[in-house]
């Protein structure tokens, strides 16, 4: 589990200290606040740890190794002309300083980058071992489309996408899950199918389709786009790909859905929260903000611990506020918004 973040310099961020929750987390903001870099510099950090620990004799790790594995997956993630880009920008040279603290204090890491960093980072302090679970990270729009060939071609040639897409296509692509844990893939599965009005299946060419009953397989690109979303999301608890995992990124879940499709999306995500994933998201939608703090105090999700995090930006950067709650946070900038819009409507009336 990740317990903290402190950030000094980070793109848009002067100095920030993140105190997570074991459960949810969810990040809100304008545009340009930086919602996606603390996502995808999380994931980064934790992903690269978690994939050389895989390798196949893989000894303790050290700073030669990890500050060029660090580095790289940063770039591959973000995708800056160079590491020291995203160090935050301002007249001179800048450093840029990042800690990570998890439960395990062995797998703490600390590490740092000035403008003019090219390929490496500095490790001011190494974590003594690796994480043992990868995360997923779900961009903003679906992946099921682009999927066939995608990763071959991604390796083989160079592509202008981050290095999430490929991450997250290598995960899509693997079987689905037998055994004992079938009962509980389906119970997740059966309100996603219900809403999709069918399964996600994948055929020998590296194609997926959705199965509707009576009706045949329909080609993917042919799906709603919202559906295809709640799709990629049924792929994944079907391989147990999404359950295996201990962490969750995904970059604005409500994106093309609407309400009724983000009231389910909040109750999946509640339910992957309840069997141990630790889930972080950043939005815009006030509607899904609000349904999952609604269902996280609800009897079935009592034990869902929830952190939420408010980003606004002033003169100095973005400041970012948190809180256990929502009702806890001054700058709510979506609830702003929304009782503007009220006032604007009373007043057309």
């Amino acid at each position: 589990m990740l317990k903290q973040i402190d950030i000094k310099n980070l793109t848009v961020f002067p100095e920030a200290s993140l105190k997570f929750s074991s459960g949810l987390n969810v990040i809100v903001g304008e545009n340009g606040c930086g919602k996606s870099h603390l996502l995808k510099m999380a994931y980064a950090t934790i992903a690269a740890s978690a994939a050389e620990g895989k390798k196949i004799g893989a000894s303790a790790p050290t700073k030669s190794l990890m500050q060029k594995v660090y580095a790289d997956k940063l770039v591959n993630v973000l995708r800056p002309e160079s590491l020291g880009r995203l160090a935050r920008r301002k007249q001179g040279r800048e450093r840029c300083e990042l800690r990570f603290d998890f439960e395990d204090s062995r797998q703490d890491i600390s590490y740092s980058f000035a403008t003019s960093s090219k390929s490496e980072v500095l490790i001011d302090s190494i974590n003594e071992g690796w994480q043992p679970k990868a995360p997923v990270f779900f961009p903003t729009r679906e992946l099921l489309t682009i999927y066939p060939g995608f990763v071959s071609l991604y390796d083989n040639h160079y592509l202008e996408f981050e290095e999430s897409y490929r991450d997250c296509c290598i995960l899509l692509g693997a079987p689905a899950l037998k055994g004992p844990r079938e009962k509980t893939v389906a119970s997740l599965l059966k309100p996603l199918e219900e809403a999709m009005g069918g399964k996600v299946v994948l055929d020998n060419n590296g194609r997926f389709y959705l199965s509707v009953p009576g009706q045949g397989k329909m080609e993917m690109p042919l799906v709603a786009e919202g559906l295809r979303k709640l799709a990629m999301v049924a792929r994944l608890i079907s391989t147990g790909s999404l359950l295996d995992k201990g962490y969750l990124f995904w970059d604005e879940p409500e994106t093309n859905l609407n309400p009724k499709l983000i009231r389910l999306l909040a109750e999946i995500i509640l339910h992957l929260v309840q069997s141990g994933i630790q889930v972080f998201i950043a939005t815009h939608s006030l509607f899904l903000l609000r349904e999952l703090e609604v269902l996280s105090l609800g009897r079935k999700a009592k034990k869902c611990k929830s952190r939420y995090f408010a980003l606004s930006p002033s003169d100095n950067g973005v400041n970012i506020e948190q809180g256990d709650r929502v009702d806890e946070l001054n700058t709510l900038v979506l609830l702003d918004e929304e009782l503007k819009q009220s006032e604007r409507y009373m007043e057309a009336e």
